[in-house]
């Protein structure tokens, strides 16, 4: 990690914003993305014990994508229709797949929705982290493509190797980077780190 780099974009992040996330100026765009509200709909949604029902389990993950501002138009409804389309061995599968990614053998829960999810083209990292991030958000992070790719390049993550297909070595690389590089700068940069990759993205597209 270039630690240069990452104070030199903490410094010019915080000339302009200087409250950080608390900035008057970023409270709209904390607002659009709705991320304290999907965080309290996740952490009831998606408890242990809800995952005893899994009609309601699979419909509460369906309605965290299609509310999240940071999942894209075009995978809401495709990733909507596939989940509904699956036969019931299938969707017991998937349901099995997110407990064990969120409250269990976290890689195999990643891999087994990889599987599940690439027969309909949806095997993406942003239907992968969602609900990671949602669920755990001082922990766990969203990788977005665009912007994983930017931060590795910008900041020197020399270690890391982004690839389409979503691999949990990558992202547990990734979050351990993330955790890192959150150490190194003003706490107000990372309420969580929805924000904390909000601000690497807004540092890096000046760069681009």
């Amino acid at each position: 990690m270039n630690l240069k780099k990452l104070r030199e974009a903490e410094s010019l992040f915080l000339h302009k914003y200087p409250g950080g996330f608390a900035d008057e100026q970023l409270q709209h765009i904390g607002k659009k993305h709705n991320v304290n509200k999907l965080v309290d709909y996740a952490s009831t949604a998606l408890a242990k014990g809800r995952f005893k029902n899994q009609a309601v389990l699979l419909d509460d993950i369906v309605k965290i994508v299609s509310r999240s501002s940071m999942i894209s138009m075009f995978e809401k409804p495709k990733f909507r229709d596939y989940v509904n389309g699956l036969s019931r061995d299938d969707r017991t599968s998937l349901c099995a797949g997110f407990r064990r990614l969120l409250h269990g053998n976290q890689e195999r829960g990643f891999t087994d929705i990889v599987e599940l999810l690439q027969d309909g083209k949806l095997a993406k990292w942003s239907l992968l982290t969602i609900c990671l991030l949602y669920y755990d958000p001082q922990h766990e992070v969203f990788v977005k493509p665009t912007t994983t790719k930017n931060v590795i390049r910008q900041f020197e993550l020399d270690n890391l190797v982004y690839h389409p297909r979503p691999t949990w070595q990558f992202y547990s690389d990734y979050r351990d980077a993330i955790a890192i590089m959150k150490t190194k700068v003003h706490p107000s940069l990372s309420p969580n780190n929805a924000a904390f990759t909000g601000f690497l993205m807004m540092t890096t597209a000046v760069h681009e």
